[in-house]
């Protein structure tokens, strides 16, 4: 029998991925108490799939998406603010040509058709122009540059392009390190006194006498025991309506629709620092991103996928759908041959009714379910960029049920190693590398885009790269990895080398191996 906790938590939170560990933040922060449960690792689905930005969502424009557009550009500096270490400013350069098709489900391509036939779903330049405006003014852009055009027959964007591309326009967004952004909110909540639990499943809750009785296991040990809580929020990301009808067992008529959005990684395509933005033929559009140096990222894609328990892939008719796309912009075809790894995650949009996957909206729904007893929030769609807002939107829902809870506080409080400037990175590096004199500069950056000012703490003392143990290869030191597994939950190699960085991009078998063996070794002490 399950072994039952006396204390009763006042929130407990299903699912350990963005919108989890936000929520998770913002309430430990309030003063209320909070355990979360992750059945497998923190940002192990959609909040490491993404495709890497904070975004206001310049195509969400022509849905008419405007108050979901402009809450994500202004939480863009809301958040860099916050995270410097691992957010950054990103140019995106937009080429332009005449082709450039919308998608037919979009509001605004159908009032141009009906307006202007003979336009026939085409974006014209003054449209795109008018869109680039409002996404600079819409937010109270204050850090981040304007929009600008670029004669691609001069700049160096237009050398890897095809040569009918001559003009492009020039924008602002931002990059974030997705899994990290998770983990340090979950370290963040932890510190404030939230209990999160890794590799634990909620296999049951039930409300009695208006609290929930919430059964877990730890998959790790096999223990199983009852937590209680004042409220339940379901933040299962894919798994919100199977919580729903297999773990809570509460009514609900709201549903998410399951979109699989997948990547490819390649070898780098490009010799600049700067994003291209790419319209379809299908009215779809692309990223190609600048990726760990070495590489090139692109995507993403939006296929229907209707069952959460199937892992997502990236198919073979993605991956050439991806290539035929990029290769439609960049002079040297992009094939099969030039990936070096592919990922995909489920996006749990809410379902809107929307025809297409493209079309459906990534707007965030809330739903309280108070009938019956002790309340439970459910958690519906969501973006990244807007994460922190949702968190704050969920505290507003479930306010009436914790008489006195203090306001927003989020707002500008940076996340751990985020307590520094924008404006001060290069010198953060540049200081790492002088004090620690057997760092290059390569790993310095590492370091600092990882941890921030907490990179000092995992040199700490080290006078050589000797004194920071076993070198696993890529510059991952045993001085990194005890970092790993006693602050950021790491419990395998996997959680390391894919979602605390993306490591595994330069490590072989044997040293992946290596660093599973270390994991398995100090985590049975």
């Amino acid at each position: 029998m399950a072994q039952q906790t006396g204390q009763v938590t006042d929130l407990f939170i299903i699912g350990g991925g963005i919108n989890g560990c936000g929520i998770a933040r913002d309430a430990a922060g309030r003063g209320l108490s909070v355990t979360l449960a992750e059945m497998n690792d923190l940002a192990s689905a959609t909040s490491s799939a993404s495709t890497k930005l904070f975004h206001g969502g310049l195509r969400y424009l022509e849905y008419f998406e405007f108050r979901l557009v402009r809450e994500a550009l202004i939480e863009r500096e809301t958040l860099l603010r916050a995270m410097p270490h691992i957010s950054w400013p990103m140019r995106f350069v937009l080429p332009y040509h005449d082709g450039m098709r919308f998608d037919s489900d979009t509001p605004t391509s159908r009032l141009l058709s009906t307006v202007m036939p003979w336009m026939r779903g085409r974006r014209p330049a003054w449209l795109i122009r008018l869109g680039l405006f409002m996404y600079d003014h819409l937010g109270g852009r204050k850090i981040l540059p304007g929009t600008s055009a670029l004669n691609l027959r001069s700049a160096p964007e237009g050398v890897p392009l095809q040569n009918r591309f001559e003009t492009a326009y020039e924008y602002s967004d931002c990059w974030i390190e997705d899994s990290r952004l998770v983990v340090l909110n979950a370290r963040d909540a932890e510190a404030r006194g939230a209990d999160i639990l890794v590799r634990t499943e909620v296999l049951s809750a039930e409300r009695v006498n208006d609290v929930w009785h919430v059964t877990i296991r730890d998959n790790q040990n096999d223990e199983t025991r009852i937590v209680l809580a004042k409220m339940l929020i379901n933040a299962g990301g894919p798994w919100v309506g199977d919580i729903i009808q297999k773990k809570i067992h509460v009514n609900s008529r709201e549903g998410v629709r399951l979109v699989r959005g997948s990547h490819i990684v390649t070898h780098r395509l490009f010799n600049h620092d700067k994003c291209y933005f790419f319209q379809g033929e299908d009215g779809r559009i692309i990223f190609a991103i600048p990726y760990e140096r070495d590489f090139t990222l692109i995507g993403t894609t939006d296929q229907d996928h209707p069952d959460p328990s199937v892992p997502p892939v990236c198919t073979e008719s993605e991956q050439e759908y991806l290539c035929a796309f990029a290769s439609k912009y960049f002079e040297q075809p992009v094939t099969r041959e030039d990936i070096v790894w592919t990922y995909s995650g489920v996006r749990p949009l809410y379902d809107d009714g929307a025809s297409s996957a493209t079309a459906a909206t990534r707007d965030y729904t809330l739903k309280v379910n108070g009938l019956g007893g002790a309340p439970v929030l459910n958690v519906f769609g969501g973006k990244i960029t807007t994460y922190r807002r949702l968190a704050e939107s969920a505290l507003e829902k479930i306010a009436e049920y914790f008489p006195d809870l203090p306001g927003p506080w989020t707002a500008g409080v940076s996340l751990p190693g985020g307590d520094f400037p924008v404006s001060a990175v290069q010198d953060l590096i540049a200081g790492l590398e002088f004090d620690y004199a057997f760092l290059n500069r390569t790993w310095a950056e590492r370091l600092v885009r990882a941890y921030g000012t907490e990179a000092r703490a995992i040199l700490a003392d080290a006078k050589t790269a000797e004194d920071l143990g076993e070198e696993f290869g890529a510059t991952l030191t045993e001085r990194e990895m005890e970092w790993l597994v006693t602050k950021e939950y790491v419990r395998c190699a996997e959680d390391a080398i894919w979602r605390r960085n993306k490591l595994g991009l330069r490590l072989d078998a044997d040293q992946i191996a290596a660093i599973q063996r270390w994991i398995e070794k100090r985590l049975a002490h």
